[in-house]
This record gives C-alpha cells, structure tokens and sequence, in this order.
C-alpha cells in the first residue's frame, strides 16, 4: 500500500546580481629584510552610463566635480522625470511611488541645505531646472 510521490523539479532562470564595485587584489613584493608580501586592494568603480555622465557635465561646478548639491538635485530631478513618465504609464505601481516620493523629499532637503548654505546657487540651480517653491 506505499505509494509512490512524484516530484518535479521547476527550473528557473537565475539572475545574476548586478556589480557596482569589484576589489581588485594586488601582491607587491616586499622589499629586501622584511619578511612577507603586501597586499594592495584598489576599488574598480564601474563609470556611470551616458545620461548620467550628460547631467554631471551640466550641473558641475567644477572639473570632475560628482557630489555637489547642484549635480545631486539634477540627478534626482532626472530620475523624478523618469518615474513619473512610468507611473502615468502605471498608475497603480504603488511601490514605485513609494519610491517616487522618497526621491523628492530627499531633493527638497538638498534644495533646502543649499538655500541656507549659498541663496544665490539655490536660485541658480532651481531656475536651470525649472524648480519652484
């Protein structure tokens, strides 16, 4: 009276992650008298891609400048355009509009510390974009 249980096995595909950083290990050899190698670990950062590299290019204050309050509100302002091009395409996405409203409350506190920090590069940086409070 044992029966037999079948079993299948689905298989799927399985993604792999996406790389941000990679370490790159180096051995250098060790000078004369000391006693083991050193090891060098260098950080490879993958470059950002052509829209990205577009919007720094406009919004930098200064040669190879990625951080600034300036850059940083312009690169939130271009994903804020791209989310809400795919919430009026998908108005029931509601993760994404979680999403959506993380990034704007995260570029009001930028706009914020810059109006207090320098008032004439708020009004520069929110007439560029179109930006008003």
């Amino acid at each position: 009276m044992a029966t037999k249980l079948k079993t299948t096995v689905k298989k799927t595909a399985v993604k792999k992650p996406v790389v941000k950083a990679e370490k790159v290990v180096k051995t250098v050899k060790a000078p004369v008298g000391k006693k083991a190698a050193k090891r060098i670990e260098e950080t490879v950062v993958p470059v950002p891609g052509i829209e990205k590299q577009e919007v720094i290019a406009k919004f930098q204050v200064k040669e190879g400048d990625t951080g600034s309050p300036e850059v940083q509100v312009a690169l939130l302002t271009a994903r804020i355009e791209k989310l809400v091009g795919h919430l009026k395409a998908n108005p029931s996405d509601n993760h994404s509009r979680r999403g959506l409203l993380g990034i704007v409350s995260k570029r009001r506190r930028l706009l914020n510390y810059l109006n207090k920090k320098d008032a004439k590069r708020y009004k520069d940086i929110a007439a560029k974009l179109g930006l008003g409070k």
